[in-house]
Parts: structure tokens; sequence; C-alpha cells
């Protein structure tokens, strides 16, 4: 059975996408590899081994177009209100919380959040199938 390992973005600053996953996640370095004309920077949580792959191509000054086909990323939290009142405290600007509803019962619970690049990350209260 094939396992995710990790997903990549680019981004332009490397500093200020580590910072931002730093502050809003609590993702640390993992790894970071400099190669002739862009580095790869890994991203992990102390609870897991999936990673966010950061890739800085050296030569690049204009932001990236997210263009139609990126949708989020996503993370699952035990207290979904008080990570709202933590990115907002920490200057993340987080949108307000929303809930989906399934035939009359709660399927989601969660707020979005958009990282320095433009990327929307979606943070998700523990529940049903959002383990």
């Amino acid at each position: 059975m094939a396992k995710p390992i990790h997903a990549m973005i680019r981004v332009l600053d490397e500093a200020r996408s580590v910072a931002f996953y730093q502050r809003a996640f609590g993702l640390e370095v993992a790894d970071r590899f400099p190669f002739d004309g862009f580095t790869l920077v890994y991203l992990r949580g102390a609870e897991d081994d999936f990673e966010i792959e950061l890739t800085i191509n050296h030569d690049r000054t204009d932001p990236y177009p997210l263009g139609e086909g990126y949708g989020h990323l996503a993370f699952v939290v035990d207290d979904l209100e008080a990570e709202h009142a933590r990115f907002t405290a920490a200057g993340l600007a987080p949108n307000p919380v929303k809930e989906f509803h399934r035939e009359g019962a709660l399927m989601a619970k969660f707020f979005f959040v958009t990282d320095p690049d433009g990327y929307r990350i979606e943070m998700l209260q523990k529940h049903g199938r959002y383990r």
C-alpha cells in the first residue's frame, strides 16, 4: 500500500515561509538541501512523518501564479476555536470559523488561513472522518 510522505509547494522567500509554517503549525525544518539553482526544505511536525516540501528556485523574483488547479492543504486539531484565537493573536489573519452540515449533522468545522505565497490552508476540528 502506498503511503503519502509529502506535499511540495514552490515559495518565493524561504525564511518568510519557514517562519509562517513554524508559527502557524509548529512545523520545524527536518532537512534542508541546497542545490545549484534551487533549495529544498522539508518541514515536519513532531507527531507526524508527513512533510511539507518547500521548493525555492534561486532565480525566481516574481510570485508564483496559483492558477485554478491548487485547492488547499489541510491540518486537523483538537480545539479549533483555540487555534483560531492563537492564529488571530499571532497576526496570521485566519478567516472566520465555518461549519458544513450534511443531512442535518455536522460534517466539518473549519477555517482557512493563507500563507505568504497565497496558498490556502484549512484547519479542521477533529471530528468524524477528519482525524
